[in-house]
């Protein structure tokens, strides 16, 4: 079976691995630091904060934008479950958003007749690593006061409009678990726009102490202002990290170039009932996933299968989960649409070009079952 995903850990790490495991320190440390400081040109910002997941790190951000009872955040439902249950954790409301059903991510016309007096964040999605219209969804945040977290959960290494992404939204959140382009085993990363959220958010993800002070004796002697979270990344999965980043550059250049190559025989095979997402030219996807529609998933999921190709839709829809169903819910047409055709096929830095040239015989020997 081509697998739809996998966990790249090269033998290089065991050492560095083993010798912090018998350092004596495993905490949050000098490895956590060197993380930080090797991970901010990949975001482009420095206000860089390491947390012990992706999760945790979008529960961060509502917690800086002081999300809270009585708010409301307009989200997608095109997602992670991991991107709307801080939102509940929260105690705060969701407005369930449209998408593009082309791409998958928000549609910024949905956005604007969703807010009301209690709106205060729109939370984004960048679905399979292409970031969604960040210009017009900052642009309306701009106009009524409202911050903008963008979940970039698939996006490491995505660009938009030339520029990294860490910093084109008041947060942006990445996950670095199992099987994403750089892992840590279990981890994520929080960019701040704002200074000052950066330095609260540092506070924040270790209880409110800070671990920078002046002190005597330990840190029993500090105040704590401002009652965090344990959401500290520690120096047992930054070593990992630091070892995967000598390495995720060649992982990014696999996946997009299997990305490049499916682009190149959708357009040249004409298909009918397959058809890969419309993606702009203005920025570049990192391609976690490879997302097509198609007439018939159910037919398409076993039929790959049959022929040894895993495929999935990945994540269903959260509005129709019972944890999220009592909130508002419009009619959705794009979320109606996507929802209905998406599927990922394999991608990733272990598809080798014998395995997509398959993947793409057997697609279009699909579509020919359905025509």
């Amino acid at each position: 079976m081509i697998p739809l995903f996998k966990v790249y850990l090269p033998d290089s790490v065991d050492k560095p691995l083993l010798e912090v495991l018998h350092s004596g320190y495993i905490g949050q440390g000098i490895k956590v630091d060197k993380l930080e400081e090797a991970l901010a040109p990949w975001m482009g910002t420095k206000n860089v904060l390491t947390l012990n997941s992706g999760t945790s790190a979008l529960h961060l951000a509502l917690r800086l934008a002081d999300v809270g009872p009585g708010d409301s955040v307009i989200s997608t439902p095109v997602t992670c479950s991991a991107t709307n249950t801080p939102i509940v954790n929260a105690s705060a409301d969701i407005i369930w958003a449209d998408v593009n059903p082309k791409t998958g991510n928000v549609d910024p016309n949905s956005i604007e007749p969703l807010i009301m007096g209690n709106t205060v964040a729109i939370m984004c999605v960048a679905w399979g690593g292409y970031l969604p219209d960040m210009d017009e969804i900052n642009s309306i945040a701009d106009e009524y006061g409202l911050v903008v977290i963008l979940d970039a959960a698939h996006a490491f290494g995505a660009f938009y409009k030339g520029e990294r992404i860490g910093s084109i939204s008041d947060y942006t959140e990445f996950s670095f678990q199992a099987i994403k382009h750089l892992t840590v085993i279990d981890g994520g990363l929080l960019t701040c726009k704002s200074e000052a959220d950066y330095k609260r958010g540092k506070l924040l993800r270790w209880y409110g102490i800070d671990r920078e002070g002046p002190r005597t004796d330990m840190r029993c002697e500090l105040d704590i202002a401002e009652a965090g979270y344990k959401y500290h990344m520690n120096d047992v999965n930054a070593t990992i990290g630091l070892e995967q980043l000598n390495h995720v550059r060649e992982i990014l250049i696999k996946h997009l170039s299997n990305a490049e190559y499916y682009d190149g025989e959708f357009r040249a095979r004409n298909l009918k009932r397959c058809k890969p997402l419309e993606y702009e030219n203005d920025r570049l996807s990192s391609y976690w996933l490879y997302t097509i529609l198609v007439d018939d998933r159910e037919a398409f999921r076993e039929f790959m299968a049959s022929k040894g190709i895993a495929v999935s839709a990945v994540h269903s829809r959260n509005d129709t989960h019972s944890c999220f169903t009592k909130f508002k819910t419009d009619e959705l047409p794009g979320v109606d649409e996507f929802s209905k055709h998406q599927v990922s096929i394999p991608v990733g830095w272990w598809v080798t070009e014998e395995d997509r040239e398959q993947i793409m015989s057997t697609i279009e020997e699909f579509d020919h079952v359905l025509a």
